[in-house]
């Protein structure tokens, strides 16, 4: 097992700029390609709550938590919030369609939402602006990792 601190925040860099872009994408998918009266409409057939609302919320969030996972910036409340607009999605979305994505299924939700679950308890790494501005803040490692 590798337990060299550079390969953890490479690892956690590389992982960040891939999870972030699908983010980037999808958000700016909702924004600028459907637009949100579009997203909305399609929440709103979903039975999503405050369709126009959580329209802004998942395109913003998308869009902005994205970036900030990609630049390592406010990476656990970024990370949070991805997970939440995830958790949505799979409620209202996907959890009815089986697994697989070409059926309308979860496991890009699943994936992307573990992940984003992984950045809120792990943090940037030391390759992020997160250790850059608030190198205290960074999560440590845990006692069971001792």
């Amino acid at each position: 097992m590798f337990r060299s601190p550079l390969i953890r925040d490479v690892a956690l860099l590389l992982a960040r700029i891939g999870i972030g872009s699908v983010f980037i994408a999808h958000g700016w998918q909702k924004l600028f390609d459907f637009g949100i009266d579009g997203v909305a409409a399609g929440f709103d057939q979903m039975g999503v709550p405050f369709a126009t609302a959580a329209a802004w919320f998942a395109a913003l969030v998308e869009l902005v938590g994205g970036a900030a996972l990609v630049l390592g910036l406010a990476t656990p409340v970024a990370a949070l919030l991805l997970v939440a607009n995830m958790a949505g999605a799979f409620v209202f979305a996907h959890a009815g369609n089986g697994m697989f994505v070409d059926q309308g299924g979860a496991e890009l939700v699943l994936a992307l939402g573990a992940a984003s679950l992984v950045f809120a308890g792990l943090g940037s790494g030391r390759l992020g602006l997160d250790h850059v501005i608030a190198p205290r803040l960074q999560p440590g490692p845990s006692a069971v990792a001792s």
